[in-house]
């Protein structure tokens, strides 16, 4: 709790930061101006292409869970849904524990073990952001800050898979080296934490097939390439493209930035970051700070509140209180510890 706090507190401060840094020389004027004239149209096709791309997410996420137990799309797009919405409301992305957490309750498998493939499937998008950075970068250079932060990205990602990786193929080793670190707590709490680790440790094992990696690289692609294509629809909705020349690979810039922010420790929802480093990679083509703040606005919005409501009926489906942010992070704990059984 206290480690929780203490992130809470350091978003909170971030995100205001980034919303002065946002704010501070802003005509509003020109901002409602920008919004009102924006075609709307692109917008709900953007959000028609934004809940595609979360589809394929589902899809992808069947393979990556599949050496645990086979799910069905359907309910592993609900479990989905339901951690995204609450990313919105809860802190330090607890929402991919709820979301670990749900899908372990609706199909009777370990929480923990559900919670190691989405640990992977992340590992999987900080390695197509590298990609997908490596290949902007022939037609647009970055900052320096940002190639920075992609190279720690990048170390962060694979020194956590070789931890995996390693973890995983020495097994024994790993029991030995748990029952060490943890003889200092009582029997009863460091037998649980073992048996949990090594829970979570059982979903890290390789896809089916060879045709399932396929599968998974084809799958980034294109939820990458529905993301791109989300901004790019946003930039024909308030006409930066024809107003400012913008060329093709400004939505991928785009992209690249605001992904960052998502890393960034931030308030729920990303707010602040994402508007500042949204509104910053459209100032390098030249497109004013309110224009861009419009825009940034309006791309938050539609990438948040159609997932949030979508997420919030899922959830009161599921008998999922999300919008209790104390219960839902306590529900999740406790389906961890149970191994996702109700």
């Amino acid at each position: 709790m206290k480690t929780r706090s203490i992130q809470l507190a350091a978003g909170l401060l971030i995100g205001a930061v980034c919303v002065y840094l946002v704010l501070r020389g802003v005509d509003f004027a020109e901002m409602a101006r920008a919004l009102a004239q924006a075609q709307y149209g692109y917008v709900l096709l953007a959000v028609g292409v934004m809940l595609f791309s979360h589809y394929l997410r589902a899809w992808r996420w069947r393979y990556l869970l599949a050496p645990v137990k086979t799910v069905n799309i359907a309910s592993l797009f609900t479990a989905l849904m339901i951690g995204y919405a609450a990313n919105s409301f809860m802190p330090a992305h607890l929402g991919e524990v709820l979301r670990a957490y749900v899908i372990g309750k609706k199909q009777r498998i370990s929480a923990s073990a559900a919670l190691a493939s989405i640990v992977v499937e992340r590992i999987v998008d900080v390695m197509s952001l590298i990609a997908l950075m490596g290949i902007v970068l022939f037609v647009h250079p970055f900052p320096d800050w940002v190639v920075q932060s992609g190279i720690v990205m990048l170390a962060g990602a694979a020194g956590l898979l070789a931890a995996l990786v390693a973890f995983k193929r020495n097994e024994a080793r790993t029991s030995r080296l748990l029952q060490r670190v943890l003889r200092p707590l009582p029997q009863p709490v460091s037998r649980k934490l073992i048996t949990l680790i090594e829970t979570f440790l059982s979903g890290i094992s390789p896809l089916q097939s060879g045709w399932h990696y396929l599968a998974v690289a084809v799958l980034s692609a294109a939820i990458w390439l529905c993301y791109a294509s989300v901004y790019y629809a946003c930039l024909q909705a308030f006409h930066l493209t024809a107003a400012y020349h913008l060329a093709w690979y400004v939505g991928l810039v785009i992209l690249v930035l605001t992904t960052i922010s998502v890393v960034i420790p931030s308030t729920p929802g990303y707010v602040g970051t994402y508007h500042y480093l949204c509104q910053l990679a459209l100032l390098m083509f030249g497109v004013p700070a309110a224009e861009a703040l419009s825009f940034a606005i309006v791309a938050h919005g539609l990438s948040v509140l159609p997932v949030t409501l979508i997420g919030l009926a899922l959830a009161n489906y599921e008998g999922v209180a999300i919008y209790r942010t104390s219960t839902a992070s306590r529900q999740a704990s406790a389906g961890l510890n149970m191994h996702g059984l109700p």
